[in-house]
């Protein structure tokens, strides 16, 4: 159930800041509002939804500045991680990463976005656990969740969905080749290059929501 509603946010069905209906969203999904409440608690903790008492669940809305801040952190997560994975990975764990990234370019290539983000978001969980550090694995975690719906807007501009599966093969090349200094640069570039578009995107999506506000509302 979580995984449902943690979909529709991230899609931006349900938008930022808005407060999520539960009876509307029961009828919808064909549930009843426990497991409903239940996977609200869940999305709170990922930072998703903020859960007021008697008003319910209202999905949480972060300025571009701090999800550029949430962005230079997982840089630094993933510099961090590319030498010690490199060094440590297992080829068991190699092989896992090239058989994921095989499943998201097929993604890919039948236009399936969400399936894709899924797959996407966990090679570089992967990558990240392959430095064998579990404090490093869970901070990096807990951030990318909070940002999730950021980073998928990004990809809904076609040409950027097609140079991210680009920056993926250059990852994957560095990570076989276990160059970790490599692997640190193309991270560092795939993120920055996601980021410059998604923030085309979200200060599209304010200006759009400011100039739809009315002259009384202001």
């Amino acid at each position: 159930m979580a995984q449902r509603v943690r979909d529709m946010i991230v899609a931006g069905d349900i938008e930022a800041g808005t407060r999520i209906n539960e009876r509307v969203l029961t009828e919808q999904l064909g549930v009843s509002r426990t497991p409903l409440r239940e996977a609200f608690k869940i999305l709170e903790g990922e930072g998703l939804v903020r859960i007021d008492p008697n008003r319910g669940a209202t999905v949480v809305g972060i300025s571009p500045e701090e999800v550029e801040a949430a962005i230079e952190v997982l840089i630094g997560l993933e510099s961090v991680a590319a030498a010690r994975a490199c060094e440590r990975a297992t080829p068991q764990m190699i092989a896992e990463i090239e058989r994921l990234h095989a499943e998201m370019v097929d993604a890919y290539q039948r236009g399936e976005l969400m399936e894709y983000f899924h797959i996407n978001q966990t090679i570089h969980q992967r990558i990240v656990d392959c430095a064998h550090n579990a404090t490093l694995s869970r901070i990096y975690a807990a951030e990318s969740a909070r940002i999730r719906r950021y980073r998928y807007a990004g990809n809904r501009r076609s040409e950027r969905w097609a140079r991210a599966v680009f920056e993926h093969e250059q990852i994957l090349d560095a990570l076989r080749q276990r160059e970790g200094a490599l692997l640190r640069e193309v991270l560092r570039a795939h993120h920055l290059s996601g980021w410059g578009v998604t923030r085309n995107v979200l200060e599209g999506e304010l200006s759009k929501a400011e100039n739809q506000t009315l002259p009384g509302d202001r």
